[in-house]
């Protein structure tokens, strides 16, 4: 029994990174991967998400394993979907398959599928098995989990510091406190999120052209859009000018089908979003330098905790080197 139960962990394994490969050219659908395995443990079957308006993983998986199909096991990171939307139920193709068994990591909570796709196979006839590397595929599928449960863009809050937490000197010029390592994977960064959030203090101080292009694998530019007004002849344009409360705000891009929202701004935006209770992830670059004083600028602008039961508390997520500085990933 253990023996099966690590080849179907190690098949949701090879499912997930299927998945992942297809992230940057599914959204505002999930980059979900899928095997189809028979009855003898070969894998005859592999697709992940196409573009929207193509094919389901599971779709592509079964055109691939044919008649091979027939009686096998179909594992797939996400609930398959039972709903008519741009393409027809995957839960109809995999019983028209003559699939037997469907292993599942996590639940769609998308209300359009949220338990009636595995209800759906298991009124077909078909065994099937929930919660396989769960833990995995909800890290994979983030953004996608959290826009579906909350109707807001996952906001990732990235800001690059000293180790005495300053981002910039006295005088205003912050370029560069990190190196080309933490730089570039900043990039990569960029080229996950559906957008780019920043305030218009960033353009203008900084100038930035907000786009992914140290990133060799980017298939596509995040949609760019500053708080405030953008000045004339900003390197970000084309960018949309947003103004109004941030919750808003996030609810509006999550209208738009914005799953994961970068934000670059300043101590201000990342003190609004901060105590909006709006940030999800906090992606903090640290670099082995010091201003030594307290006159350089800060992370968060204006007043902080007051007492040390006001401290806004987390859990460490990740801790890389990348080059010579720290990538810390924190939720808060």
């Amino acid at each position: 029994m253990q023996g099966i139960e690590q080849r179907t962990a190690s098949w949701m394994v090879e499912a997930i990174a299927l998945g992942n490969s297809a992230r940057r050219r599914t959204s505002p659908n999930p980059w979900v991967g899928a095997l189809v395995v028979d009855h003898e443990g070969t894998v005859v079957g592999k697709g992940a998400t196409e573009p929207p308006g193509g094919r389901h993983a599971e779709i592509v998986a079964l055109a691939q394993a044919g008649e091979r199909a027939i009686g096998s096991t179909v594992v797939c990171t996400l609930e398959p979907c039972s709903h008519h939307g741009r393409t027809g139920p995957c839960t109809d193709a995999l019983i028209a398959a003559g699939v037997a068994r469907v292993v599942v990591g996590v639940q769609d909570p998308d209300p359009n599928v949220a338990g009636a796709g595995l209800r759906r196979l298991e009124d077909a006839g078909l065994e099937v098995l929930l919660g396989i590397e769960a833990a995995a595929v909800s890290a994979s599928l983030s953004p996608y989990l959290h826009h579906r449960k909350t109707g807001r863009p996952q906001v990732l809050l990235k800001m690059a510091a000293t180790l005495d937490g300053r981002t910039a000197a006295p005088d205003g010029s912050s370029q560069w406190i990190t190196g080309p390592v933490a730089r570039a994977d900043v990039h990569r960064l960029r080229a996950d999120a559906d957008a780019i959030l920043v305030g218009a203090g960033t353009v203008r101080a900084d100038d930035p052209e907000l786009t992914a292009r140290l990133d060799p694998a980017a298939e596509r530019q995040p949609l760019r859009f500053v708080l405030g007004d953008i000045p004339a002849g900003a390197a970000c344009l084309p960018a949309e000018s947003l103004t109004g409360p941030i919750g808003e705000i996030l609810d509006d891009l999550g209208r738009r089908g914005i799953l994961q929202l970068l934000v670059e701004g300043g101590a201000s935006v990342a003190k609004e979003l901060l105590d909006a209770g709006c940030v999800d992830r906090l992606v903090l670059y640290l670099a082995p330098v010091l201003f030594g004083g307290d006159d350089g600028r800060p992370l968060f602008a204006g007043a902080g905790a007051g007492t040390m039961e006001e401290l806004r508390r987390g859990r460490f997520v990740s801790i890389a080197q990348l080059g010579e500085d720290l990538r810390v990933e924190v939720e808060p």
